[in-house]
């Protein structure tokens, strides 16, 4: 009984111990966390972020102490914090100086230091995690230099003197502003990062305030302070307030932005999740960063909802976490319980069988739940990942798609309208226009194709960004219409396209902006025209179909779209086959939204060459328009012809011969130019039409089809064509023996390493980029047929075809050793023709001379009279047959012929080579 009772006492201690181990292990790591001053609502939102991360490791123990802008407390606060034996120590220092002693120390001492948001004065810390303020302030100032369109006077309102941050800030914002030569900071003063503070400085100040356009603060607390004392001070006048935190919390500044108190602010992110999460990648012995900046961005009305959406969600899922690690809890202490449950039964042996089976059911039932919760926490997780990654995406897509926008209207309006005004002062100038009026009306065609899309794209910015609004104004859309149509009658005459205009009605008034409305004709009848063959039809009708609508209808007997065409025709930079290379795909899809933004509807039926129909509706009078989007002018709608000649320039078609070559004397060498853009194939073929032989063909099919024809010395292909593309022109001609000595130049706007590596491993000979420089290409041109000629004298020499020379292409040898052999093999039959030869090689009689030609550089027959020669004088030193003998033996019908041919070459008769032979 004694020893049961003492085994009974053991099982108990040992379920005591191991308890007490495994609540031990549940404390894996102290953290200490020394905040400078924890009062301001940007770091109590730092001490959020932190407890938020913090409950993804619901083992590790924080312990948290403010200095509340004590220095020599922070000091006392670490030391103690140390003498307890913490693990890691996170801190943000009051000052940088006094607190680098206390730093330094700790880090010796083997315990890890992460600095946040302020350093220190050494760089003895184990990680840094802050924004960059420099950084802040510049971005802050490029911002207000934008805000204020780069003009106007700015007071700044600083945080504590001596302060890091401010410091920087101040240095950041003024390197910003210095792109802004008229922007101006008329006053500085320091707000102590507080918001009564910069009140009081600002009070002082009324007279600057007046003549300000805009206040920058450090932080949105001081901005916030500003709007206070511009209302106090009844200054009505629109000055705009730019701050520094972006808090996502009540009161912060994503608040303040979003309830007009301010108009933007440069996120500084608190650091405090990325210091948690820098903090376990340490103690886990896990890679990390020792300076980690963090990222800023302007925030303002235009994201400022956004971010506020995202805070929200990774709020709720924060929560979402808690309330099942609670559940967590719950059923690890239900589990906990049941297991001493579970002890004491095993130890008192009376109901082993009956509680032993309930604690089994039990435990299985908890470890299900355990199971669940962990794969829920897991989908959590993966959840908010997911969101972050997203958000980020979503923030540098719109970044990109802003400064693209901003700076294409800058970097190409201005440009191209210094190109075209020069331009058309030379095409006025009659001596000029003789010379180079060609050339004037490429670069001009061309630099009004550029300029449409360029509008084109700056148009769709406005409306997808919802900053474009409607200009309507009451017009006659019958005669507006009817004069558009007017206008693309010369340019539709010169294909001998008819175009019918009909309306029911003379006048028909509708609410329309003329401005935005006219580019919808405009891109309408121009592709109309364009996909319409000669002699086709255009029709336009408007009519009234019910009381509150107007239909207008434009109809053409082109080439249609096919099903899938149809489905994609209003997206953007969609281009259907028939239309590769006739424009960006952005026209159909600015005019969709055009007729949107007026509240209408546009609607597209096609079949495969029978026409397409684009049939818009509008309503009538006022009432769907907002008053905004109103415009009491008598003024009538007229068309804009400047806006005009950007849609008829693509229309007018430049002369040239038609066929494959170009008239004249033949030239040595040919060159064949497969380009679908008219005005480059004609600049080509004009430049190299005087070196060369030139054929041309606007698409990849027909390109294949004259190499194979024509059998060129050279090839000049674009990549991006209507059929075959470029570079599967340059493998199918490769790897074909007709024209696998060919050399091809592959011209391209595809610029990248890997395209360009692409098209070399296609077997191209070059790859030249566009825009291109002419003379390179010619050079190039030049280089490859010289090299060419050099390979024909290498095959046409003395020494007798073998194995051993060296060919560029694989098929190039094997139809040289093929051609040889059957010539070796028939050297004995006078009525070896070339015939024979085509049948044995297996291509035509045509082909198989410009391939011998282009190899060789000599006729067929030079070649196997040159062979039979070879041999002859071979036999005549070498063997003891007669001269007669010989002379069938290499095939010649006689022997005087052959004696005859045999002393043109050498010098000699046969008998007299023989005779030198001998005798030597």
């Amino acid at each position: 009984m004694k020893a049961f009772c003492k085994l009974i006492i053991l099982l108990i201690c040992c379920s005591a111990f191991f308890g007490c181990k495994k609540k031990d292990k549940t404390s894996l790591y102290n953290i200490g966390f020394s905040q400078c001053v924890g009062s301001d609502l940007w770091r109590r939102t730092m001490l959020d972020e932190m407890k938020m991360e913090l409950s993804l490791h619901p083992g590790a123990r924080f312990i948290y102490a403010d200095a509340n802008g004590n220095s020599q407390k922070q000091i006392q606060q670490v030391k103690n914090m140390v003498d307890q034996g913490i693990d890691l120590l996170i801190i943000s220092p009051n000052e940088a100086q006094p607190l680098t002693g206390i730093v330094e120390q700790t880090y010796n001492k083997g315990t890890p230091v992460i600095v946040i948001d302020r350093k220190t004065s050494s760089s003895q810390y184990t990680a840094y995690v802050g924004a960059d303020n420099f950084e802040i302030g510049r971005m802050a100032g490029e911002y207000m230099g934008n805000l204020l369109k780069r003009k106007g006077n700015v007071i700044e309102v600083m945080g504590l003197p001596g302060s890091s941050p401010a410091i920087e800030r101040e240095r950041g914002f003024a390197d910003g502003l210095r792109k802004f030569p008229n922007v101006h900071i008329v006053t500085q003063l320091y707000g102590d990062w507080l918001k009564d503070h910069a009140e009081k400085q600002l009070s002082q100040i009324v007279p600057q305030l007046n003549s300000a356009d805009a206040i920058f603060a450090h932080n949105d607390v001081m901005a916030s302070g500003a709007r206070a004392v511009l209302r106090a001070q009844h200054i009505h006048k629109p000055i705009r307030l730019i701050g520094v935190d972006a808090l996502p919390v009540p009161g912060g500044g994503l608040q303040m932005i979003d309830s007009k108190v301010i108009d933007a602010s440069l996120l500084y992110p608190t650091g405090g999740k990325e210091a948690i999460v820098t903090a376990f990648k340490i103690l886990n012995k896990e890679s990390f960063l020792k300076e980690n900046i963090l990222q800023s961005q302007v925030i303002d009305s235009t994201n400022a909802q956004l971010m506020k959406l995202q805070w929200n969600r990774i709020a709720s899922q924060h929560n979402d976490i808690l309330r099942q690690q609670n559940l967590l809890t719950e059923q690890e202490n239900v589990y906990n319980s049941q297991q001493t449950v579970l002890n004491i039964i095993v130890i008192t042996l009376v109901l082993a069988v009956v509680f032993g089976g309930l604690a089994f059911y039990s435990l299985m039932e908890n470890r299900k739940i355990n199971k669940a919760l962990e794969k829920k926490n897991l989908e959590i997780l993966e959840q908010r990942n997911q969101l972050v990654e997203m958000s980020a995406k979503a923030e540098a897509a719109t970044e990109a798609k802003l400064n693209f926008f901003t700076n294409m209207s800058h970097e190409f309006r201005t440009p191209l309208t210094l190109i075209l005004s020069p331009v058309e002062d030379m095409m006025a100038n009659e001596k000029l226009n003789l010379v180079a009026g060609k050339s004037l009306k490429i670069i001009q065609k061309n630099a009004f194709r550029l300029l449409k899309l360029v509008n084109q794209l700056i148009d769709y910015r406005k409306i997808e960004y919802d900053r474009q609004r409607l200009n309507a104004s009451p017009n006659n859309i019958v005669s507006f219409t009817r004069e558009i149509t007017d206008s693309f009658r010369q340019s539709a005459g010169k294909k001998g396209i008819a175009i019918k205009f009909t309306a029911k009605e003379p006048k028909i008034n509708l609410w329309f902006d003329s401005n935005l409305l006219d580019k919808v004709f405009f891109n309408l009848l121009s592709n109309a025209i364009k996909f319409t063959p000669d002699n086709g039809v255009i029709s336009i009708s408007i009519s009234a179909i019910e009381d509150d609508l107007v239909e207008i209808t434009v109809k053409d007997t082109g080439i249609g779209m096919d099903e899938d065409e149809l489905k994609h025709v209003f997206e953007q930079f969609y281009q259907g086959d028939a239309a590769s290379g006739k424009g960006s795909g952005l026209g159909l899809s600015l005019s969709k939204e055009i007729v949107n933004l007026h509240k209408g509807a546009m609607e597209v039926s096609s079949k495969k060459w029978q026409g397409t129909m684009f049939t818009i509706r509008l309503k009538t009078g006022n009432e769907h328009l907002l008053l905004t989007e109103e415009s009491f002018t008598d003024k009538p709608a007229a068309v804009n012809t400047e806006k005009l000649k950007l849609y008829i320039a693509d229309l007018d078609k430049n002369e040239r011969e038609p066929g494959g070559g170009l008239t004249g004397m033949p030239k040595e060498h040919s060159l064949l130019i497969i380009e679908d853009n008219p005005d480059l194939l004609d600049y080509l073929t004009e430049k190299l039409n005087g070196h060369y032989d030139i054929y041309t063909a606007g698409n990849g099919n027909t390109g294949i089809s004259m190499a194979f024809e024509q059998v060129p010395d050279l090839i000049i292909s674009d990549v991006v064509l209507p059929g075959a593309s470029g570079k599967a022109i340059t493998e199918l001609l490769k790897t074909d023996m007709r024209t696998s000595h060919i050399p091809i130049i592959l011209l391209t706007a595809q610029s990248s390493v890997e395209q360009q590596i692409d098209g070399m491993r296609r077997m191209a000979d070059a790859y030249i980029t566009k825009p291109f420089n002419y003379d390179y290409l010619l050079a190039t041109v030049e280089n490859l047929i010289k090299n060419r000629v050099l390979l024909k004298e290498h095959f046409i020499s003395d020494a007798p075809v073998s194995g051993k020379q060296t060919v560029a292409k694989s098929l190039d040898k094997k139809f040289l050793n093929d051609f040889a052999g059957i010539v070796e093999q028939n050297l004995g039959n006078e009525n070896f023709s070339v015939d024979d030869i085509c049948r044995a090689i297996g291509i035509s009689r045509v082909q198989l001379y410009r391939k011998v030609k282009a190899l060789l550089d000599c006729s067929i027959t030079d070649y196997i009279l040159a062979r039979r020669l070879k041999k002859a004088k071979y036999l005549l030193g070498n063997e003891g047959y007669s001269i007669a003998e010989i002379t069938y033996m290499v095939g010649f019908s006689t022997p005087n012929y052959f004696s005859t041919v045999f002393k043109n070459k050498y010098g000699c008769t046969p008998s007299e080579f023989k005779r030198t032979v001998s005798a030597g």
